[in-house]
């Protein structure tokens, strides 16, 4: 595409390569990039976003990071089906859970995890938010979406180094960064247990988390505190050192 900054920055949190000490290290090795282009210029439509998922999953994917989201979806019975198809091959979907500091709940954001008007959730879906460097009441990024049904859990996505176009680096910070850092994990986990099913694969994340059950953070884009544990479904943050030391017992 014409600027494909956001996706190598994202690709490079995955996967930069962590042995030949330039630039950054990405969360996971012995992993493949397969690289879709599901969004072109502005708001993607749900056909691209139906076709990208079933092509990952046609192509090999394990886990489809997706760092794109919108407020309308005209077509979502058709997205539906490829996050259902997704599901029934054994693919992780992680998902960005959106910048606008809001409530999930009290907004659409589109894809989501709950299929057929909400009748179920996807069991192979992920739903991340943003967490900051420093523990305390900044825990949890300005920007972050959040919602206590609606988000699953917390990634690093603030001031993140990655890789960009013609070699270059730059810090960039998202949901569409703390997304990328959650599936460089399951990446990980997978890599030391590749007979995980996807099931497995994401209780190993969620079941491990660092947690703060008692401490009280900013709630984005509001001048009020709010415990962080009720953020997400989960309450916590995504530990890649817990993640691959559950599958190894």
């Amino acid at each position: 595409g014409p600027d494909s900054s956001h996706g190598t920055h994202v690709s490079g949190i995955i996967a930069a390569n962590r042995d030949n000490d330039i630039g950054i290290k990405g969360v996971a090795s012995n992993v493949k990039i397969m690289a879709i282009r599901c969004v072109p210029n502005g708001d993607e439509r749900d056909k691209d976003v139906a076709n990208s998922i079933r092509y990952a999953v046609d192509n090999g994917a394990k886990i489809i990071n997706m760092s794109f989201g919108k407020s309308y979806s005209p077509f979502q019975k058709e997205v539906d089906r490829a996050v259902a198809y997704a599901e029934e091959k054994g693919v992780l979907l992680v998902h960005a859970a959106g910048n606008s500091s809001m409530k999930n709940s009290h907004t659409n954001n589109f894809p989501n995890k709950f299929l057929n008007g909400k009748r179920r959730k996807a069991s192979n879906w992920l739903e991340i938010g943003a967490s900051a460097f420093k523990e305390g009441k900044s825990l949890v990024a300005r920007f972050s979406n959040y919602g206590f049904e609606t988000v699953d859990v917390f990634s690093p996505g603030v001031d993140l180094l990655s890789s960009t176009p013609d070699n270059k680096y730059d810090t960039y910070s998202g949901t569409s960064m703390a997304a990328p850092a959650a599936a460089g994990v399951a990446a990980l986990v997978l890599s030391y247990k590749p007979t995980l099913n996807v099931k497995e694969l994401r209780a190993s994340l969620l079941q491990t988390t660092s947690r703060y059950p008692l401490l009280y953070v900013n709630k984005p884009g509001k001048q009020e505190s709010i415990l962080f544990s009720n953020l997400s479904t989960n309450g916590g943050i995504v530990n890649a050192y817990n993640a691959v030391e559950s599958v190894l017992k």
